[in-house]
């Protein structure tokens, strides 16, 4: 895996209820790269990024990452060189402490013991967290529990870093903070995000996924001012370029400022809403095909409690809708 690409190749998937997630998706990704993955909610951007780490495998197609071809036996092999923080952190906090929690996979990776220390502190500090090593993570905010999550990973020191939307839970200070982050991060990086100046900021090449499909890649800066493009596969312009593009449509790039202006909290939230409930409804399908897979080991009441939770999930989703119209 000495070059560290990522390549997907006529990628299909489909989830248990039939509803398709990916179509035919191919893209390569080469070493050293920075690469923001942006769509519409449901065009596929959180299933793409759970191919890349094995998390889900392809139904046909093939992925590649550096010489390996991703399957049931080589996607152990491929995460140990492939780190992905999770949009919701508590997916990856689950130990006593921070310190447990970030030598965990280190730790699971054979790093002597004696070296585990230094290799956390390395890690918490790089993320501004090293104080809170010793606390339990349940006590954390929001903002501190992604720092940490994306700690756990750098610990690894992954040779390509995924993300999925990294800065929703962060204060701007803190976004901040990760964006500087990501800009020091010297191999490979993937960043699926609704926020478009986060990935104005640190990635050089954008891919437009709608349908489970590419829909453009290219630039960055290209990608993001052309507002025709965006608006055909339900984005919008930057915040920190939508006044450029007023004042003057053939000048964005050069208008581009230094710092890109925050996110007014409403527009923020409305974002959120629709991420959230992507993830509701990707969650609701997994919910639901292991409610069939109990019912098929003969665990009758567990398939009962697990299709409740389905039950609860599609109704949180209608709220999630309800919230959106009320945020518009």
């Amino acid at each position: 895996m000495s070059h560290h690409f990522v390549e997907f190749k006529d990628v299909h998937f489909h989830y248990p209820d039939g509803s398709p997630a990916l179509n035919g998706l191919s893209f390569r990704i080469s070493h050293g790269e920075s690469v923001g993955i942006v769509g519409a909610n449901g065009a596929g951007k959180s299933t793409l990024l759970m191919h890349i780490n094995g998390y889900l495998l392809v139904a046909s197609g093939s992925i590649v990452i550096g010489d390996l071809r991703l399957d049931k036996r080589t996607r152990q092999d491929i995460r140990k060189k492939v780190g992905l923080v999770f949009q919701n952190p508590d997916d990856q906090l689950f130990m006593p402490t921070v310190f447990d929690d970030v030598a965990f996979g280190p730790l699971n990776l054979g790093i002597a013991h004696d070296r585990i220390a230094e290799r956390v502190a390395e890690a918490l500090g790089t993320v501004g967290c090293l104080k809170l090593k010793d606390k339990p993570p349940h006590h954390l905010s929001s903002g501190q529990k992604s720092a940490v999550a994306i700690a756990t990973v750098i610990a690894m020191r992954p040779d390509i870093l995924v993300m999925d939307e990294p800065a929703s839970n962060l204060d701007p200070k803190s976004r901040r903070q990760l964006i500087n982050l990501l800009k020091v991060f010297e191999h490979t990086k993937i960043v699926a995000s609704h926020d478009l100046d986060l990935i104005l900021d640190v990635c050089k090449r954008c891919i437009v996924i709608k349908d489970g499909r590419v829909a453009a890649d290219g630039p960055t800066k290209n990608i993001l001012s052309d507002k025709v493009l965006l608006e055909e596969n339900n984005l919008e312009l930057p915040l920190s370029l939508q006044n450029n593009h007023e004042q003057n449509s053939t000048s964005i790039e050069k208008n581009i400022p230094k710092e890109n202006t925050a996110m007014n909290e409403l527009e923020k939230l409305n974002h959120l809403l629709h991420h959230w409930k992507e993830h509701n409804d990707e969650h609701a399908e997994t919910y639901k095909e292991w409610a069939s897979k109990a019912e098929q080991l003969g665990k009758n009441d567990l398939s009962a409690a697990l299709n409740k939770i389905y039950g609860a999930a599609k109704n949180l989703s209608s709220l999630f809708d309800e919230a959106m119209k009320k945020s518009a």
